[in-house]
């Protein structure tokens, strides 16, 4: 495990209208996102790996589709500097993941057809009325990155 990440697995409850899951609460982690958007990604694509300074992210893969989600630590002040994982996600491993600051994230979709992500992050993208700096570093454009995802 990487410090101060919360990986949440979802429950679908199920009936015959279809399905429904919670995917955040207030009295659960004491995250308060600001903000929120989708995205899919199409098989086989790849997203980061980056990180953000300030910034947290709670991804939400519920479906369609299945990503591998990597994590990697590089805080200096962490207990878990270093510490690399990956896991399976989406459709059938329902997951929330918060990813505090510092910590390098990326995602691929594995799935045949395109996954989709929600994000919930505790920023706003460019911070208010899109005016401040985009908090992110890209490793995904290094290509001496040591964070890579296959």
């Amino acid at each position: 495990m990487i410090k101060d990440v919360i990986i949440k697995k979802l429950n679908k409850y199920n009936d015959e209208r279809g399905w429904l899951t919670e995917i955040w609460r207030e009295d659960e982690s004491g995250y308060e996102p600001v903000m929120s958007y989708i995205s899919q990604t199409k098989p086989g694509v790849v997203r980061g790996p980056h990180e953000h300074k300030y910034q947290s992210d709670c991804f939400v893969f519920i479906g369609p589709g299945s990503f591998e989600l990597y994590l990697w630590d590089k805080r200096e002040d962490s207990q878990s500097k270093g510490e690399h994982i990956k896991i399976k996600v989406g459709e059938d491993d329902p997951t929330m993941v918060i990813v505090p600051p510092g910590v390098v994230h990326g995602y691929k979709c594995v799935s045949d057809i395109p996954g989709w992500c929600i994000n919930l992050p505790n920023k706003l993208y460019k911070g208010k009325d899109k005016q401040e700096e985009i908090d992110e570093i890209r490793w995904e454009i290094d290509k001496n990155s040591p964070y890579k995802i296959n």
